[in-house]
């Protein structure tokens, strides 16, 4: 309870001109008014004012005026400066950049130019042209098919491949597992994939396994991949050519004609090629047919792959198609999306999820790369190889795999990429190639010549040639070149 004022008449008491003694000093009207007003100024902050109202003779009448009650008073409080409110984050002003590349970006061989840079180590954007905007990626994709692998197979997986038990005697079944690196080749021979499984030791397994009895018929069972074995937007040529085979969950080799060629033309029925190879391991006069294994048979024999850590960095360094396909088909079935090109994209972007980058606008047609309908943002791209970078989770396994500039081997080591005026990269950029017919592309990571190490991805899509190369390798070099200092403008 507040304190009473002494200085504040009691409701009900002598008025202040009742107190005093009588006065002959005559006053004006309008004086009077004045001396009331002022009084009641005064006696307002007291809680009661007693003011005279102005008679014709000069007298005044009182009038109580109630007094507000003490909740109704605010509490006077000091005046201070207005203050501005604190920003929620820290405003930090960006260097002023001044290393332009803009006439490299300008150059025709680029085609539709996209492009984004990013100083790995304070993720600031230095250098985007359409870095938003998702497009074909070729074989970058493979990228994003390899960090799905690691993330929904683990880095220590193995496609096995089995023989079980047939329904007749005297029968066996060869059960493909998706590993399209089984070899033909004699187990003391590597193919093409070093460290691959060997039909031979298969063979020899699954004799051991019949205890004598004679085998008199194979059937071949590739269930595991649903049809089609062919993407319908690839062109075949891909096939004849030797880039890309059938996928089909048993095969050897990658179905190359040469098992020992990383380019080498395929076959149409790569199913066929295992089996008569799988027959020729088992000895003379097997029958061969295709079909599924009977429910719960006995497993006779078994063989497995490389790890996934090594099948990503033998698909990235050379950018094997075959592999590449077999590792988003191994995603799409191990993470229980289905087992056909249709299902890769939901498992592959299932996988990427727990890098927690946004996926907005990826569009993911195959494991590969090769078919236009793909579509990437490069800023995807930078911030995937920043984690990259970091070896966050399992991801150094693709550090470890990809090309390098100058390096002694995989597609940045050919003569016509990062040579003369920018051989000065040498060491110090390491990236996936792409190509396709409508364009290239090259993603990575780049320890610049001032220390800093960026990330960056460059498309030069369209109707461009092969030069597109090396206009990409010479942007590039400018990335290198400038560092930190790498201006937007």
């Amino acid at each position: 309870m507040d304190t009473p004022d002494p200085t504040v008449p009691e409701p009900g008491g002598p008025s202040a001109e009742a107190t005093e003694q009588p006065t002959k000093l005559v006053v004006s009207s309008r004086l009077k008014l004045i001396i009331a007003a002022a009084v009641a100024f005064v006696l307002l902050g007291s809680g009661a004012v007693w003011a005279g109202a102005a008679a014709g003779d000069g007298s005044a009448e009182p009038v109580e005026v109630a007094a507000p009650t003490a909740s109704a008073i605010p509490t006077p409080t000091a005046a201070g400066p207005e203050l501005r409110p604190a920003p929620a984050v820290a405003t930090v002003a960006s260097p002023l950049r001044t290393c332009s590349v803009a006439d490299l970006a300008a150059d025709s061989r680029l085609g539709e130019f996209q492009a984004q840079v990013v100083n790995a180590g304070t993720g600031e954007v230095l250098f985007d042209r359409g870095g938003g905007t998702a497009s074909r990626a070729a074989s970058v994709l493979k990228v994003l098919t390899s960090a799905a692998a690691l993330s929904v197979l683990g880095p220590d997986y193995r496609a096995t491949t089995t023989v079980v038990a047939g329904s007749e005697p005297g029968q066996v079944v060869l059960v493909g597992g998706g590993d399209l690196t089984l070899s033909s080749t004699p187990t003391s021979d590597d193919s093409f994939y070093d460290g691959a499984a060997h039909l031979d030791d298969l063979a020899e397994q699954t004799r051991a396994a019949m205890g004598g009895t004679a085998i008199t018929s194979v059937v071949l069972d590739s269930s595991y991949f649903g049809d089609p074995a062919w993407e319908p937007s690839w062109n075949r040529k891909e096939q004849t050519q030797g880039y890309m085979p059938l996928i089909t969950a048993l095969q050897v080799d990658g179905d190359r004609d040469n098992p020992y060629n990383s380019t080498s033309a395929r076959s149409d029925d790569p199913v066929a090629r295992a089996g008569a190879a799988f027959a020729d391991e088992l000895g003379g006069g097997v029958s061969v047919s295709v079909g599924t294994a009977p429910a719960g048979a006995g497993r006779l024999a078994a063989v497995q792959s490389q790890p996934v850590s090594t099948l990503i960095q033998q698909s990235l360094i050379v950018s094997d198609n075959a592999l590449a396909e077999m590792l988003g088909r191994l995603v799409a079935v191990e993470g229980g999306t289905g087992n056909t090109f249709a299902a890769i994209q939901p498992a592959v972007l299932a996988g990427l999820a727990e890098y927690g980058i946004d996926t907005t606008g990826i569009l993911i047609a195959d494991g590969s790369g090769l078919s236009d309908n793909n579509a990437v943002p490069p800023a995807y791209l930078t911030r995937l190889f920043q984690k990259i970078n970091a070896r966050e989770g399992n991801l150094g396994v693709i550090f470890d795999g990809l090309p390098v500039a100058g390096g002694a081997t995989g597609s940045l080591s050919y003569s016509d990429r990062f040579s003369g005026p920018n051989a000065d990269t040498d060491g110090s950029v390491f990236a996936k190639t792409g190509w396709i017919d409508t364009g290239y592309t090259l993603s990575g990571i780049i320890n610049a010549a001032d220390g800093s190490t960026l990330t960056f991805a460059v498309y030069a899509l369209g109707d461009v040639g092969d030069n597109a190369k090396q206009a990409i390798d010479t942007i590039t070099t400018g990335f290198f070149r400038c560092g930190n200092n790498l201006s937007n403008n």
